[in-house]
Order: C-alpha cells, then structure tokens, then sequence
C-alpha cells in the first residue's frame, strides 16, 4: 500500500506556479509594471516632474510609429511572410556556420539584454551623467512594456515554431516573436547615447552599425523573423528620440 503524499493540502503554490507557465507573457509584463511604477514612486520629485512635463508636450508621439504600424500590418500577408522566411534562413541556415562565429554572434547579441542596459545606465550614474541615466532606466522599462504588449497583441511565434530547420544558437528565446525586444532596446539606447553624450558622427554611426548588428545576431541565432528586426529598430529609434525631446523641453522650461 503506497504512503499518501505529504502536504496534500498545499495547493496554491503549485497552482500559482502553473498559471505563471500557462502565463508567461502576462507574468512578465506584470513584473515589468511593478518595476516602472516602484522606479517612479522612488524618484526625486524633480527628476518625476521633469519627465511628466516633458511627456505633456508630445501628446502626438503616435504620428513617429507609422512605419512601425505599416510593418505590424504586413504580417497577415502571405507574400510578406514568403520574403520574411526566404531572408531568415539566408541568415539563420544557409553557409558554412563555425563554432567561433557562432560564440561571436551570441556575444554580440547580448548587447540588447536589459543587464546590458542597466550596466551602461550605473556607469552613467557614477561618471557624473545622473539625468541620462535615469531616462535610460526609465526608457528601457516603458519600452519593455510597450514591446510586451505589441507581442501580447501581435502574437507571431518564433521561427522555430514554423521551421523545422531552425538552428538555435544558445537556446531557445522564450515569449512571443514581434517586435524584436533585443532590437529595440538597442536601438534606443544607441539613439539615447548619441543625443545624450553629443557624440561626433563617427562615433554614432559606429554605435549604430553596432546596434545593426545586434539585430541581424537575433535572426542569426534562430529568435526572430527579418520584420520583427526592423519593427524593433524603428520602435527602439522612436523611443529614443522621443525621450530625447523630453531634454530639449526641459532646458528650454528652465532658462
């Protein structure tokens, strides 16, 4: 006769557990929220005033994603998704792929991880650049958001759920494929850079090719679909320059 299992009662947990596996996508964006809220709540009241006055004056920010929305529209395209599949496993398949490129291309494409972000926004912080730090903070938690609920709307699978012959380069990426979260996170943060530091134009055409790199890496390690790589830069691009008008408003408020 079998023993009855211990803590027969204790349901709850296991069901939570479950409803986070069955809801990974409303899990995470909950979690994102939490953290954009605490981030706000935790802010000095004058940095929190210098963003809200800043985002009062951009009420028609909507007009800068047309190329984003025309891109998100495509997607129920048959043709659309033909040249989109043609061009992921040009990429992704086709060609000789040594381990060494392989390594590299999953190291470049680190560069669009929210750790990645945060690790520029603390060296920022401690080199005197406090203002431009705290945007990048915030950018990147309502870019996340945003980028969360596009995938939780659009809801395109990976490539690997539709190509068989997907390679995967350092496990499969989790969540839902459009936009390109990595992309458009370092899209935003290149722009942000470059408007923040002034950099001289070589240097901010090196931080975007950089950034373009990081986006054809996505489609290299089998995570996402060509159009998901340019819907995230043209959504990362946008938010960036958005939250680089908020600084021009700012300084024209104070003189």
């Amino acid at each position: 006769m079998s023993k009855p299992p211990l803590f027969t009662g204790d349901t709850k947990p296991k069901g939570f557990i479950l409803w986070i596996k069955n809801n990974k996508s409303i899990f995470r964006l909950s979690i994102i929220t939490l953290s954009l809220l605490v981030i706000i709540l935790i802010l000095p009241s004058h940095i929190r005033n210098y963003f809200w006055n800043g985002l009062l004056k951009h009420k028609i920010f909507a007009v800068m994603l047309i190329g984003f929305c025309i891109l998100a529209i495509s997607l129920i395209l048959t043709a659309g998704q033909r040249l989109d599949t043609w061009f992921f496993l040009l990429l992704n398949v086709r060609g000789p792929r040594p381990l060494w490129l392989d390594r590299t291309m999953f190291a470049f494409t680190q560069l669009g991880h929210a750790l990645t972000t945060l690790g520029f926004a603390i060296i920022l912080f401690f080199t005197g650049k406090q203002i431009l730090s705290y945007k990048l903070m915030l950018g990147s938690l309502t870019l996340w958001l945003v980028v969360e609920l596009l995938k939780l709307i659009v809801y395109r699978s990976r490539p690997f759920v539709r190509l068989t012959q997907t390679r995967i380069v350092g496990g499969k990426a989790i969540g839902r494929s459009f936009p390109s979260g990595h992309t458009s996170q370092v899209f935003f943060t290149a722009v942000l850079l470059v408007q923040g530091l002034q950099l001289p134009w070589l240097a901010a055409l090196g931080l975007y090719a950089i950034a373009l790199l990081v986006g054809v890496t996505r489609i290299y390690v089998g995570a996402h679909y060509p159009r998901d790589i340019m819907a995230g830069a043209i959504l990362g691009s946008a938010w960036g320059i958005f939250w680089g008008m908020i600084d021009r408003f700012f300084f024209i408020s104070l003189t």
